[in-house]
């Protein structure tokens, strides 16, 4: 299902979706105003066609103890497709890393370590990260406050885009 085919109706279920996962059917049904049984199969249709991944609690990470947030802005020594897929597997593994992202330009990956204090991250950077083969240098930065952090997309920006489109 490519994007252009996703009509309004798939593009409010996934907005209200992404809203709040935890609705019943018959709540998202009335919300983007459809019967629950289409509603239904579109849910299932957007699963399949991987436009839905999965779905998530938001869990306060502070309110659990984990208190360093910290970007690591990684260059390697080689960005040969196996020395990429090598270090991506690596940041799969590594539980501090919550995100990995490849990046244009002088750094390689932008990674978002959470721990729960800062000598668990400096064990990380020093034991793992640094160690690993092929960093040829990491730069980080501590996570002071965060002044926004809104998971999903604006379906709003989207919606505007279509419309000048049309």
């Amino acid at each position: 299902m490519a994007q252009s085919k996703l009509d309004p109706i798939d593009r409010q279920i996934l907005a209200e979706l992404q809203a709040d996962g935890r609705m019943t059917n018959v709540e998202l049904a009335s919300r983007v105003g459809i019967s629950a049984p289409p509603c239904l199969r579109r849910v299932r249709t957007l699963e399949e066609a991987g436009y839905i991944r999965g779905y998530h609690a938001d869990i306060d990470a502070r309110e659990l103890g984990f208190e360093v947030q910290v970007f690591a802005m990684v260059r390697l020594r080689s960005q040969a497709e196996g020395d990429l897929s090598t270090f991506e597997a690596l940041c799969r593994a590594w539980p501090l890393v919550r995100e990995c992202h490849m990046l244009n330009g002088e750094i390689d990956f932008i990674l978002k370590c959470v721990a729960p204090d800062l000598s668990s991250f400096q064990n990380f950077l020093t034991e793992q990260l640094l160690k690993a083969d092929n960093v040829a240098s990491v730069k980080t930065s501590l996570v002071i406050r965060c002044a926004k952090d809104e998971p999903g997309l604006s379906f709003d920006v989207l919606e505007a885009r279509l419309d000048k489109k049309a």
